[in-house]
């Protein structure tokens, strides 16, 4: 990895926000060729000029502009985290960071961050969906504040972490006008031969679908797998097929893809889990999340808060 000196980058960076080197030396309390030297050992160990003379002044090249936009970001930053670390405002929101199971519905991650958008303290909220194991890695090197995810981590995550079970909900099935009224009746039989939209192989969700279709004896036509849920229910809405949605987003569902309900199927059940570091929740933003699960979205009593090492495989 290569490494810069922040010392000649500091100086470069006060030499392009002054204009000049002369301002850059009253500000600095240094002399003119301590400061070009710095700056020339900079130019060397990047392999570029970032300053050409017109005249007797300087203008930044277009790697010293770029230089100088990635340098302001970083002196601006370090000034934040010094008045932070003394406890002085910075007025820049807390940066809350969430991890998304992508086989996660959307509409039920909508309503669960909705609220840390309206904390007290104000929040910049920011999302990266992916695979689980992808986000746990990310976790244990502190670049999130939580997971949100359809199952539990187990004891071969390479970190220890806690499974908040947020709540659980029925799943049901749903799709267009035309096919509820070709398939609702004698609903679950009645979709054998139906087309299917589901979620990818090796999901939790997945692998209880077909253990029911095997107990009842359905035998679905597959039309689609998908590992991401939002474009399952748009291929949904299209008429592609019937999908599994849980319950706890019926209504949203219903009025943003305009699907009906076709059957319900009481012997699945939809969790969804917090994963954090902590054993106990205490990142304010995470809180108003499992209030919001358990007040709201999932209202039914959950089970404590489980290590890793306790939670079972599926």
């Amino acid at each position: 990895m290569d490494w810069i000196n922040y010392h000649h980058l500091m100086y470069f960076w006060v030499v392009a926000r002054e204009g000049s080197i002369v301002r850059a030396c009253e500000e600095l309390q240094l002399s003119q060729p301590t400061i070009s030297g710095q700056i020339a050992k900079l130019e060397k160990s990047l392999k570029t000029k970032l300053f050409r003379r017109i005249g007797r002044g300087l203008e930044m090249t277009e790697e010293g502009r770029m230089l100088f936009r990635y340098a302001d970001e970083i002196f601006t930053i370090g000034r934040e985290m010094i008045e932070a670390i003394k406890g002085r405002p910075t007025g820049r929101p807390m940066q809350f960071t969430v991890g998304v199971a992508d086989v996660l519905p959307k509409l039920a991650v909508h309503r669960l961050l909705e609220p840390t958008c309206y904390l007290e303290e104000p929040m910049e909220l920011v999302c990266h969906d992916g695979k689980l194991d992808a986000l746990l890695a990310d976790l244990a090197l502190f670049k999130l504040d939580v997971v949100l995810s359809d199952t539990a981590a187990t004891g071969h995550a390479r970190v220890r972490v806690f499974n908040h079970l947020l709540g659980s909900c029925e799943v049901a099935i749903y799709g267009t006008a035309d096919l509820a009224e070709k398939y609702g009746d004698d609903f679950p039989r009645s979709t054998t031969g139906a087309p299917w939209l589901l979620p990818t192989v090796g999901t939790s969700l997945r692998r209880d679908l077909e253990r029911w279709f095997d107990q009842l004896d359905i035998r679905p036509k597959l039309v689609g797998e998908f590992a991401d849920s939002g474009l399952m229910k748009a291929f949904g809405q299209a008429g592609m097929g019937l999908f599994p949605v849980p319950v706890a987003v019926d209504a949203e569902l219903k009025r943003q893809y305009r699907v009906q309900r076709i059957g319900l199927i009481e012997d699945i059940r939809f969790q969804c889990f917090a994963i954090t570091v902590e054993r106990r929740l205490k990142h304010p933003a995470v809180v108003a999340i499992s209030k919001t699960a358990r007040g709201d979205l999932f209202p039914v009593e959950v089970p404590e808060t489980l290590d890793a090492k306790d939670s079972l495989e599926d």
